[in-house]
């Protein structure tokens, strides 16, 4: 029995039963590394996608559920040159294990979508449910607020 899902607006037949997270889909199935299983509880962030264009957990959120077209952060970052965030986070090094990443940008991307010139206590609360291990939020802050007053990276 296979799905049909989208995925960076290509369409996929998936072999994976309606409870598989989409997570595990995105990963073992389709070969995207951008979402990360960190906790499996949707509490760290690391799995995040759009969904409609809003962010969403992943690992937690079984196939049977997908109501739309799915984005990873590789299609945010596809075309010639890379999405504002990721430039941004390039610029400002904003990584340093990595392993966060994908959840802040794909955080930090559905919420400029909604709110484009986010004060930074906006850009705080926004992402206030992703988990970071090695501390780099001031520099994660910093790239999303260059995005947010238009700043090129």
């Amino acid at each position: 029995m296979s799905q049909h899902i989208v995925v960076n607006g290509k369409s996929h037949n998936v072999t994976a039963t309606p409870d598989t997270p989409l997570l595990y889909v995105l990963r073992d199935e389709l070969g995207f590394g951008g979402p990360k299983f960190g906790c499996g509880m949707a509490q760290c962030g690391a799995c995040t996608v759009h969904i409609k264009g809003a962010a969403v957990r992943s690992c937690v959120l079984p196939l049977a559920a997908v109501n739309g077209p799915v984005t990873t952060i590789e299609g945010i970052g596809s075309g010639p040159s890379p999405h504002p965030l990721i430039a941004s986070f390039i610029k400002h090094q904003a990584a340093q294990c990595g392993y966060c990443i994908n959840g802040m940008v794909m955080t930090a991307a559905a919420l400029l979508k909604k709110t484009p010139h986010a004060t930074r206590e906006q850009i705080i609360s926004g992402l206030d449910n992703n988990l970071c291990r090695c501390g780099t939020h001031l520099r994660i802050l910093a790239a999303i607020e260059d995005v947010a007053r238009g700043e090129k990276a």
